[in-house]
C-alpha cells in the first residue's frame, strides 16, 4: 500500500474509530450508572468527548500500524476503559455482566445505523447531486460508512472473546455459577497476556471471524 492509500484510509477510518470506541466505553459506563454505579459519571467519562476516552496506544498508535502492516485490510483499536465498581451494584455478578454486553451492543447499534443511513440517505442523494459533488461528497461519505459497519462488527466481535478483562469474559463470568464464576475471573490477572498470545497465534480468528462473518450476515438484511 503507498502513502496516499494509506492517507486515505487513515482519513476514512479516523472518525469511524473513535465514534466506535467512544460510544463503546460511554454504554458501559451510563449502564452501570443506571445499574447503581457513580464511578464513571463521578470520573467524567460519560462524556461523547472522544479526548477522554483515547488511549495513545490502542486508539492512535495501533490502528495505525494495524493500516500500515495489513495494507489497510485490517483496523482495530480501542479505549481507555470505563471505571466500574462492582461492589456499587445490587446484584454484582448479574449487573456487572449487562454493563459488559452494553458496549458491543452499542458497536452492533451503530453498524446498523451507519447501513440505514447509507441505505436511506447516501444511497438516495446520489440521483440529485451533480456528478463531480458527488464524487467529492457522497462517495467518501459512503466509504466511511462502510468503514464504520467494519469496525464496529470488529470492534463488537472482539471485545466478546470470553476472557476477561474483555467484555466476553466478563459475560461469562455473570453467566457461570458462582463457584464456577469465582474460578474463572481468576484468570483476568493474566488476561491481557492471553489474549495477545491468541492473537499472535491467529487462534483469536477462530472466534472472531465467524462471529464478524455472523453479525455481518445479520445487518446485511436490512
Amino acid at each position: 500500500m503507498d502513502t496516499a492509500s494509506i492517507v486515505r484510509q487513515l482519513i476514512l477510518s479516523a472518525l469511524p474509530i473513535l465514534i466506535a470506541v467512544t460510544f463503546h466505553e460511554v454504554s458501559h459506563g451510563l449502564i452501570a450508572s443506571k445499574l447503581g454505579d457513580p464511578t464513571a459519571k463521578m470520573l467524567g467519562r460519560l462524556t461523547l468527548n472522544p479526548i477522554a476516552h483515547i488511549d495513545l496506544f490502542g486508539t492512535i498508535l495501533m490502528p495505525l500500524m494495524l493500516l500500515i502492516f495489513t495494507h489497510g485490510q485490517f483496523v482495530f483499536g480501542y479505549a481507555k476503559p470505563v471505571p466500574i465498581n462492582p461492589m456499587n451494584f445490587k446484584n454484582p455478578k448479574r449487573d456487572m455482566a449487562i454493563s459488559a454486553a452494553g458496549g458491543p451492543l452499542m458497536n452492533i447499534a451503530l453498524a446498523l445505523l451507519s447501513i440505514v443511513i447509507l441505505k436511506f440517505i447516501v444511497f438516495p442523494l446520489v440521483a440529485f447531486f451533480p456528478e463531480g459533488l458527488a464524487q467529492k461528497i457522497l462517495v467518501p461519505a459512503g466509504m466511511m460508512l462502510k468503514s464504520s459497519v467494519i469496525i464496529n462488527v470488529v470492534l463488537a466481535s472482539f471485545n466478546l472473546i470470553p476472557i476477561p478483562p474483555l467484555d466476553g469474559g466478563r459475560i461469562l463470568v455473570g453467566l457461570l455459577p458462582y463457584k464456577q464464576a469465582v474460578s474463572f475471573s481468576r484468570i483476568e490477572r493474566y488476561g491481557f497476556l492471553i489474549v495477545i498470545l491468541l492473537i499472535a497465534t491467529g487462534l483469536a480468528n477462530y472466534f472472531v471471524v465467524p462471529l464478524v462473518s455472523f453479525f455481518l450476515g445479520l445487518l446485511n438484511m436490512f
